[in-house]
């Protein structure tokens, strides 16, 4: 018979239902006083008020009523309670032994030395106002003889936002915005890139070209369409500088790069109760295995790893590492306190029914991912990550935004669990999708690219995570990913705004 409950840490107040639990049903020794839904959590034994509830063995809330053994623990008995947490920066780090075995994927070597796992042309924006010309550009460019003739260019990829103007010139929206931007067109999963802007936005070209050439590759235009006299001609413009770049980019073909180039940015979303059990534990796994051949992970989604950061405070490689970490949760403290929002306001109503009561405990799980590697390096949204490794990239929990983030920073190949079922895709990097569970698995079957349900019936993490590592290999190399067979990717690209619109 299948187990009806898991305890993951002995000391846990309470146990995670594996399946929808009756009133009156024994598990973990307690009979249940209500039905408790499949990844929720029921109490091992009563709790006063006031009493700091564990999972995980770490604190995930307290009790703000009184629960008796067998009570479902969710947000009718279980609040945000005080966090503080013994950062002890450094005090947990533990190498990750190298891999003895050289591992391979079929890639695109770039000039500046990188690989892509695409090889996809642009056509990026400035400004929201030149959004729909960039569209125009490539669906004209799409209809052509000569774009029907290329067999080694994945696409073209137009890139629009909401943002570029309306902002002041020299604060952190602005500078954050214009990494993400030039950290796009120098993404290595790109061969090409256009850049048009309108021409008298905030967002100026001339800045984000600077002094020396935007990309190593010399594959870069740029325009204005009130330079170019409009939007026939610049479409038509446009068209010929695509032309242009797909011949080089035509050119291009893989060949075996060590997996140390792999840079991975790890993503949950629609997470349950099962994230920090299944799916999260496993991708961990397959980050220290990346680690280990010498690749980098990203974890981001800093308001989802409020209330555990100390789990990777203690495995900065230095102080330096740790407070920088500290450092952007003081920052996000602050950004919620002046925008009246609350850190514990991230579970969304999915989580919840999921299973998931307070960030404490979302965060938890969500840490789970990036496994046991040192903490390497910190960095600010769409900052270039420039050394190998286990890092974290500071970002929004709003997956479109810390995805855009992450490919900003260069990220090559994206991974996503999900237990809720999350749909979306991230040209011009492909996305992974992980389910949590085998009944969304079987249900969304034709978006899920690997399911770790079956962890909850014998499969070991370590296996988990190394089909995981394996499949970053196939993808990497080519392999088409259910997000990309649908077509995703076309709509995601959401820099994070900061600051006044004016």
């Amino acid at each position: 018979m299948k187990p009806d409950h898991i305890i993951l840490a002995a000391d846990d107040d309470v146990a995670i239902a594996l399946a929808d639990l009756p009133a009156g049903h024994v598990a973990a020794g307690v009979t249940l006083t209500t039905a408790v839904p499949r990844g929720h959590k029921f109490a091992r034994h009563a709790m006063a008020p006031g009493t700091q509830v564990r999972r995980y063995g770490q604190i995930i809330g307290q009790a703000t009523a009184a629960i008796a053994a067998g009570d479902h623990v969710h947000v009718q008995n279980l609040g945000m309670s005080d966090h503080a947490q013994d950062y002890a920066i450094g005090a947990d780090l533990r190498p990750i032994t190298p891999a003895t075995e050289a591992r391979t994927f079929m890639g695109y070597r770039r000039a500046d030395g990188r690989a892509g796992t695409r090889n996809y042309l642009g056509v990026l924006t400035s400004v929201n106002c030149s959004g729909s010309v960039a569209r125009f550009i490539a669906e004209a460019a799409e209809k052509t003889d000569w774009f029907r003739a290329l067999r080694n260019v994945d696409g073209i990829v137009p890139i629009a936002h909401s943002s570029g103007c309306g902002m002041a010139g020299d604060n952190e929206g602005y500078e954050t915005l214009f990494r993400t931007l030039q950290g796009y067109a120098r993404n290595p999963n790109f061969a090409g890139i256009l850049l048009v802007g309108l021409g008298c936005e905030v967002m100026q070209i001339p800045a984000l070209v600077g002094q020396a050439r935007l990309r190593a590759d010399g594959q870069f235009h740029h325009m204005t369409i009130q330079e170019q006299g409009g939007t026939r001609r610049t479409v038509e413009r446009g068209v010929e500088a695509l032309r242009d770049l797909a011949q080089v980019a035509e050119r291009c073909s893989r060949e075996p790069v060590p997996v140390s180039e792999l840079v991975i940015g790890m993503q949950c979303g629609g997470s349950d109760g099962y994230s920090g059990i299944t799916a999260n534990p496993a991708l961990g796994v397959a980050s220290d295995l990346l680690v280990a051949h010498g690749g980098t992970t990203i974890l981001s989604e800093t308001s989802e790893i409020y209330g555990a950061e100390h789990l990777l405070t203690r495995r900065a490689v230095n102080a330096e590492v740790g407070e920088k970490l500290l450092a952007r949760i003081r920052w996000w403290e602050d950004y919620c306190a002046r925008n009246k929002g609350e850190m514990n306001n991230n579970p969304s109503p999915g989580n919840k029914r999921g299973g998931l009561t307070t960030i404490l405990e979302k965060s938890l799980g969500a840490v789970a991912k990036g496994g046991s590697a040192p903490l390497e390096g910190v960095y600010l949204f769409a900052e270039p990550i420039d050394r190998k490794g286990f890092v974290f990239m500071d970002s929004p929990g709003y997956d479109p935004c810390s995805v855009t983030g992450q490919v900003a920073s260069g990220a090559n190949l994206i991974v996503f669990t999900t237990g809720r079922g999350s749909v979306s895709g991230y040209k011009p990097v492909p996305c992974i999708k992980v389910a949590t569970n085998s009944e969304m698995y079987a249900r969304m079957d034709e978006d899920m690219d690997i399911n770790t349900g079956d962890i909850l019936e014998g499969v070991t993490l370590e296996d988990k995570g190394r089909e995981m590592f394996e499949m970053f290999i196939r993808v990497a190399s080519g392999e088409v990913t259910k997000s990309e067979a649908l077509g995703f990717g076309g709509a995601e690209f959401v820099p994070w705004q900061i600051g006044a619109v004016m």
